[in-house]
C-alpha cells in the first residue's frame, strides 16, 4: 500500500512537470525607445554695412562733363571721382561757390531741384529725381547736373563770367574745385539750378 502511495505521487510528479514544461509561458518584454529630436534651434544673423563717414569736397577730384544748351538755359554736370582712401556717403545737393578767373566768389543763388513745380528739367532722368544716400569706395564717382539761363534778365546787360565752381558737400568743409572747358555765364543775378548728388 505504501509503495502504491509513492508510486502514484511520483507518477502526479511526472505528470505536473511534463505539463508545465509543455505550458511553460515566456515573458516577452518589449522596450520602446522613443528619441525625441533636439528643439529647432534658430539662429539669427545681423549684417552690418559700415557706409563710412559724411564725405567732404576734399575726398574728391571735380571734373566738368559736356554742356548743352536749348531756348536760353545751359545745362551741364559735375563728375565727383573719390580719390581718399576707405568709404564715406555722399546725400543730398552739393553746396556751390562760383569764382572769376581772379579767384573772387561771384555773387550767385543756387536753387535745389526737383521742386513741386521744377522750373527746370535736367536732360538725365536721375538727376530729376528726390535725393538718396550714395557710399562712395576710392575710385567710385558721383554726379550732380546743373543748368543756368545765360540770357539777361530783369536790368542785367551782361552776366558774370564764371571760370571755375567750388563744390562743398556742407558749409564750412574742404571743397573740391572744378573748371568748365569754357567760362559760365549764369544770368539772373548768377542763379544755378542743381540736382542731387546721383
Amino acid at each position: 500500500m505504501r509503495r502504491a502511495i509513492i508510486s502514484l505521487v511520483l507518477f502526479f510528479a511526472f505528470v505536473v512537470i511534463v505539463t508545465a514544461s509543455r505550458h511553460s509561458t515566456s515573458t516577452t518584454t518589449t522596450t520602446t525607445t522613443t528619441t525625441l529630436a533636439p528643439p529647432a534651434s534658430t539662429t539669427t544673423t545681423t549684417t552690418t554695412t559700415a557706409t563710412g563717414s559724411t564725405c567732404t569736397g576734399g575726398d574728391f577730384r571735380a571734373t566738368f562733363g559736356l554742356s548743352q544748351g536749348a531756348a536760353g538755359t545751359v545745362y551741364s554736370s559735375v563728375r565727383l571721382t573719390k580719390t581718399s582712401p576707405g568709404s564715406c556717403t555722399l546725400d543730398g545737393w552739393p553746396l556751390l561757390t562760383l569764382q572769376n578767373t581772379q579767384g573772387a566768389v561771384v555773387p550767385s543763388r543756387t536753387i535745389d531741384l526737383p521742386t513741386v513745380n521744377s522750373p527746370v528739367v535736367f536732360p538725365d532722368a536721375a538727376a530729376n529725381a528726390a535725393p538718396t544716400a550714395i557710399t562712395l569706395a576710392t575710385g567710385s564717382s558721383a554726379t550732380f547736373d546743373l543748368a543756368f539761363g545765360d540770357v539777361p534778365t530783369g536790368n542785367e546787360t551782361t552776366c558774370p563770367s564764371v571760370s571755375s565752381v567750388a563744390v562743398a558737400i556742407a558749409a564750412g568743409q574742404a571743397v573740391a574745385v572744378a573748371t568748365p572747358s569754357y567760362p559760365l555765364q549764369p544770368c539772373g543775378g548768377g542763379t544755378v539750378w542743381v540736382s542731387p548728388f546721383f
